[in-house]
């Protein structure tokens, strides 16, 4: 295996950082390379907004969830899905952008991830850790309202960076005959690994809480997955211009 490997599968998350700034040439280096990531047909459909001001991160951590992380970390990003600036694209070539479509919708989604993970892996490369902040989503009119984002941009995820002060132990995936297939899709005999597989995130789980908290990866996303996931969303991402056409 080579250094990049090693260090793709070696991916924790990291919520306690060191008091120790992050030097600028390596967050510039971050950004260069979630600006390298895949773009769908070369539109860049992204915004990143790195949140200085510690009163906006405050206000994001309580409308996040109270993650208090986020005001901790060194360095907090907001990845932002970005058809604003395609529309003053087409503008300016005297276009009319065809708003509120589903395709659309999703290529500035794609762009956002993407960009979003090739900044989390520079930033492993790098030495530093972090978390993804997904309860951005929670409120995310009020996360627009904090950072003055626009209509055709909506705030996709957070990310928290800084030199790590914890060393947590890795969690394993699933197993790959689980979710890697050959010509067809089947979930004919998955359960017999996910048994084991539940089995051993219970053990994890158990020597990393000291015994507090033993539940499994299939009790862990039945309760989340059995209650509506952010029923906000669909009117939020409508009123930022984003139909679903």
């Amino acid at each position: 295996m080579n250094e990049t490997i090693n260090l793709l599968k070696s991916h924790r998350s990291i919520r306690k950082y060191k008091n120790q700034p992050i030097e600028e040439e390596k967050i510039k280096a971050v950004i260069e390379c979630a600006q390298s990531a895949s773009t769908a047909n070369f539109v860049q459909a992204y915004t990143i907004i790195r949140v200085n001001d510690m009163e906006k991160r405050k206000k994001i951590a309580h409308f996040g969830g109270d993650q208090v992380y986020i005001e901790e970390c060194p360095v907090f990003f907001v990845f932002c899905a970005d058809l604003n600036r395609i529309k003053k694209a087409c503008e300016y070539n005297g276009k009319t952008m065809a708003e509120g479509y589903t395709e659309a919708f999703t290529i500035a989604t794609i762009d956002t991830a993407l960009a979003a993970q090739n900044a989390f892996i520079a930033a492993e490369s790098l030495g530093l850790g972090g978390v993804y902040i997904g309860g951005i989503r929670n409120n995310p009119s009020e996360i627009c309202e904090v950072l003055n984002i626009p209509a055709n941009v909506y705030p996709m995820v957070g990310l928290c960076l800084g030199y790590p002060d914890e060393n947590p132990g890795k969690k394993e995936r699933l197993p790959m005959d689980i979710i890697l297939k050959n010509d067809t899709y089947s979930i004919e005999d998955d359960f017999n690994n996910i048994k084991e597989y539940d089995a051993s995130i219970q053990e994890y789980y158990r020597n990393r809480t000291n015994g507090q908290r033993t539940d499994t990866w299939t009790s862990q996303v039945s309760n989340l997955m059995s209650k509506p996931q952010r029923p906000h969303m669909r009117e939020f991402l409508k009123k930022q211009g984003f139909e679903m056409k």
